[in-house]
């Protein structure tokens, strides 16, 4: 058998820390960090609450998608609904239970998670997780009216997976978090077990524990 390949935890020595930006969601850390060789360098890095995303599959499988202008790519992304997680120590998945909620109008009986992964981990902390959700339907009541008007102008789609994959290939599709979902689902669909197999929606995160 080959070597296991697995991400390991580690921390190197931080000398000294400062804050010298704080906004309302996410800082800016700058720390003194001591390499293997013993020499001391700067490390500038965005520090942020960590994200969840939810791929919501219908029965035909097709996939919820959404379109949000992003001002500091100057794109109009297709995206997958999500949110931060701005409540210290919020469940992950009660967090994207209400982002499917507020985003789409939308529930979903079955969740699992279907990948974790760091956005930009040579420059941010931010950590994500993806759940897949089946068994959806629209929300009773009355749809939930976004406070922001960027997310009021948002577009809601039901894309099938294939489109999604294509364009993701073809350079069309760059939201992270959809290409990371988009491509796990899509190897979780042929893998044995298919989507039944992954793991469950209070799988424990190391990047961002939470309380049930």
């Amino acid at each position: 058998m080959g070597n296991v390949i697995k991400d390991t935890s580690e921390t190197w020595e931080t000398l000294a820390t400062r804050r010298p930006f704080e906004g309302a969601k996410t800082a800016v850390a700058s720390d003194q960090v001591r390499m293997p060789d013993g020499s001391v360098v700067r490390r500038d890095y965005q520090v942020h609450p960590g994200s969840v995303c939810v791929l919501a599959l219908d029965e035909e499988g097709r996939a919820l998608v959404i379109r949000q202008y992003r001002h500091p790519v100057r794109h109009r992304l297709w995206e997958l609904p999500a949110g931060l997680l701005d409540v210290p120590g919020e469940n992950p998945l009660h967090a994207a239970q209400r982002e499917l909620y507020e985003e789409a109008h939308v529930k979903a009986e079955d969740w699992r998670v279907l990948a974790d992964f760091f956005a930009s981990p040579g420059g941010s902390d931010e950590a994500i997780r993806i759940f897949v959700a089946r068994g959806v339907a629209e929300a009773e009541g009355e749809r939930y009216q976004e406070s922001s008007s960027e997310e009021a102008d948002m577009e809601v789609a039901w894309v099938p997976l294939a489109d999604l994959v294509r364009g993701i290939l073809a350079g069309e599709l760059g939201n992270p978090g959809l290409v990371t979902g988009v491509l796990a689902a899509s190897a979780a669909l042929v893998s044995e077990g298919g989507l039944d197999s992954l793991r469950p929606a209070l799988s424990p995160w190391p990047a961002r524990p939470y309380t049930a």
